[in-house]
């Protein structure tokens, strides 16, 4: 039987859904938590797909994954909407964001960081997610596999060819004997690039000691400590540092400690080279799964990690660096790359 419902009712109703949502944005106002709706393809009444965008925290290279994941949506022609929200760095806040998002019953969500896409999974097992920004599903708990993830959760891994990137230690800095490695302890991905850096280092002869942060507060006092104890220090795609770069560059540069980073964006940021992952590639990628998770029919849970090539990746110098640290770059011989 269809219930009617009075004029009376629905203004009820409408009322109560505005109180909702003016008390979610409360909320997320309170936590610091940064919202930007975006609508493309059509207005919000006639959006085909309503997709969530979820930013743990800012930083470029999660700024330019998002770019290209929209890239790849518009370039599908597929009309949608776009809630984009940042966590600014708070997990919490993170947590709240993905209620919402559930809530909303969007179609697809769009995890920026292993964080993100952690807290996304926990808070919904039936909304397909795309991550972005996440070197290793399996090691995050997102994924039974990054083969085969049988969850909800598939994406593109921002893995960087770690054994390539210490031989570039080795090319620019045939003198150094002892690597620092620098890393956020909470973050899972990190921490399994670091054992393929020390496997590689190894193989290379070179001795190696782990510095860890929790948090951006911690990496000045860090990096100070490593000087007379280290000769470089090589860092993954690590969000944290990415975040606190600036003050990584400085401070090592302060100490003549060349760093070779994970990607282009750390060092824009002050580091000395890296074999650099494209964020803007690699999020156009994740947005050509979603479109075959919003259009074809295709499930998350039987869609592989995917990686960008090592042809994809490219090798990047940071000139002021190189100059400060008497980098002699003749080493690379007739290897192409590019000065920032």
């Amino acid at each position: 039987m269809r219930r009617h419902i009075s004029a009376g009712g629905r203004i009820c109703a409408a009322a109560y859904i505005a109180a909702v949502t003016l008390i979610i944005a409360i909320a997320l106002s309170a936590c610091g938590i940064a919202s930007e709706t975006d609508f493309s393809r059509g207005d919000a009444a006639h959006a085909r797909f309503r997709i969530g965008v979820l930013q743990f925290t800012e930083h470029s290279a999660m700024d330019q994954a998002s770019a290209g994941f929209v890239s790849a949506l518009d370039d599908a022609g597929i009309s949608y909407r776009i809630d984009h929200q940042s966590a600014q760095g708070d997990q919490s806040g993170c947590q709240t964001i993905c209620e919402k998002l559930v809530n909303d019953e969007d179609d697809l969500i769009f995890a920026l960081g292993t964080q993100a896409a952690q807290s996304a999974a926990s808070a919904t097992p039936d909304i397909p997610i795309v991550g972005s920004a996440i070197t290793d599903y399996a090691e995050a708990g997102l994924v039974e596999s990054n083969d085969s993830p049988n969850t909800n959760v598939t994406g593109t891994s921002d893995l960087t060819p770690v054994a390539d990137q210490i031989e570039l230690l080795h090319t620019l800095l045939p003198d150094a004997k002892t690597v620092g490695l620098l890393y956020c302890s909470g973050e899972s991905n990190s921490a399994e690039q670091i054992k393929m850096a020390e496997e590689a280092c190894d193989k290379r002869g070179l001795s190696t000691k782990r510095y860890t942060v929790s948090s951006s507060n911690e990496i000045q006092q860090v990096v100070e400590s490593m000087a007379g104890e280290v000769d470089a220090i090589y860092t993954p795609t690590d969000n944290t540092i990415a975040a606190g770069m600036s003050t990584v560059s400085m401070v090592a540069t302060e100490r003549h400690l060349p760093v070779i980073v994970g990607s282009d964006t750390m060092v824009e940021d002050g580091g000395l080279a890296s074999f650099s992952i494209d964020y803007h590639d690699l999020g156009y990628k994740a947005g050509q799964m979603a479109v075959k998770i919003l259009t074809g029919g295709a499930d998350p849970q039987d869609m592989a990690i995917e990686h960008l090539t090592a042809e994809e990746c490219r090798l990047v110098i940071n000139k002021q660096a190189a100059r400060e640290l008497g980098v002699d770059l003749s080493r690379l011989k007739e290897r192409e790359y590019t000065m920032l």
